[in-house]
């Protein structure tokens, strides 16, 4: 036939193109870790976290112990700030030095008992505190798309997670960094292409909270206490491949949530931070647990910098006591070294300083640790 080569050549160009069209719409790598709700309990790949596991006469099991590691895949957008962030050594910044380091340190919290580390795609301030953020630490861009070098430093924190059986607490959005999105849409569209990241990775260890202390300071009203219940609904109406990632919010030091949130969050999310008596802590839990619309799920302080681990009566003990898990915030205190806090940039991400030592040998404790 005269056109037998013609149709030779397309049906090669065909399968060429079908092949790769095919690799475009492959599925998402296949994962170990899921983290699951059952009741006020954490899962673990089917099973309870801590199974069967007592400290003190209190119940660990299906809690999530955690320390806030917001700083993962910092780095400063801002060439006027940037140089604040240098290390000792090097007298430079180097983001993906921070995410390396991070990612080697995470093996040696996991056996400590680690389960959960909360990252923020805005960061937190690396000050600690501060009243101005002249810096700009957000994975988005002002139309809420991503910024990939961001995105990728993400998923090698993520990956080492699965690979470890860790749980990610994900924040989307930081007071301070959020007005750098230029409106509603904005954040909006930041929601969408964070939920599209996590599903065409196939992450199934991921808790999202919407933003840190939703009832401060944001510029969007969609990120306020009073509509980010909005957003809440938004994630959960997203499902890909049978899942959907559970999610919250938190709001601010010694403030329980509200019924608007309660309602919608799959989980609840608490801050020590203000909190000065260890009793206020099992105290905020109780009445956490009577706000209208609560149903048995879990409590979770993801923000606490009170320590007092070598007392009997410290904030990480009474939220056991009242069966709620708890979240250590170190940051750099005045006058301490490159080796003290996990949030002050840059960050020794070891166990490198006796506040932190004394946070992981006391979580030993009562977890028993991990393999």
């Amino acid at each position: 036939m005269k056109n037998r080569p013609i149709l030779l050549l397309v049906s090669l160009l065909f399968l060429c193109f079908h092949s790769q069209w095919s690799a475009g719409q492959s599925k998402p790598p296949k994962r170990k870790t899921t983290v699951s709700i059952v009741g006020d309990q954490f899962y673990i790949n089917g099973k309870p976290t801590f199974k069967g596991r007592t400290w003190n006469g209190h119940k660990i099991e299906g809690l999530l112990p955690n320390s806030r590691m917001v700083q993962g895949i910092f780095d400063d957008r801002n060439p006027e700030t940037r140089s604040k962030w240098a290390y000792p050594d090097t007298k430079t910044w180097d983001p993906n030095r921070n995410t390396a380091e991070f990612v080697a340190a995470m093996p040696v919290w996991k056996k400590h008992g680690l389960l959960a580390i909360t990252l923020n795609l805005q960061g937190g301030s690396p000050e600690g505190y501060s009243k101005d953020q002249p810096w700009i630490n957000s994975m988005f861009n002002p139309n809420g798309s991503y910024e990939p070098y961001f995105a990728n430093r993400l998923k090698r924190i993520l990956d080492k997670a699965d690979e470890l059986g860790m749980v990610v607490i994900l924040g989307l959005f930081y007071f301070g960094q959020d007005e750098y999105l230029k409106n509603e849409a904005a954040v909006v569209n930041a929601v969408d292409n964070t939920m599209e990241i996590l599903a065409n990775g196939g992450y199934r260890n991921v808790l999202i909270e919407i933003n840190n202390e939703c009832d401060i300071r944001y510029d969007h009203d969609i990120l306020k206490a009073e509509r980010v219940h909005e957003l809440i609904r938004r994630v959960k109406a997203k499902k890909r491949n049978g899942h959907r990632f559970l999610v919250s919010t938190s709001y601010s030091g010694g403030k329980i949530p509200q019924e608007n949130v309660v309602r919608e969050a799959d989980y609840l999310i608490l801050h020590g931070n203000g909190v000065k008596e260890a009793t206020k802590i099992a105290d905020m839990v109780q009445q956490t647990r009577a706000v209208a619309g609560y149903r048995p799920m879990p409590l979770v302080f993801n923000e606490d910098d009170h320590f007092d681990f070598d007392k009997p009566a410290n904030h990480f003990q009474a939220a056991t006591s009242a069966y709620a898990s708890w979240g250590f915030f170190d940051y750099r205190m005045k006058d301490e070294s490159f080796n003290d806090g996990y949030q002050s940039i840059p960050v020794n991400w070891q166990i490198s300083s006796p506040r932190k030592k004394a946070f992981f040998d006391y979580l030993k404790e009562i977890t028993g640790g991990l393999p």
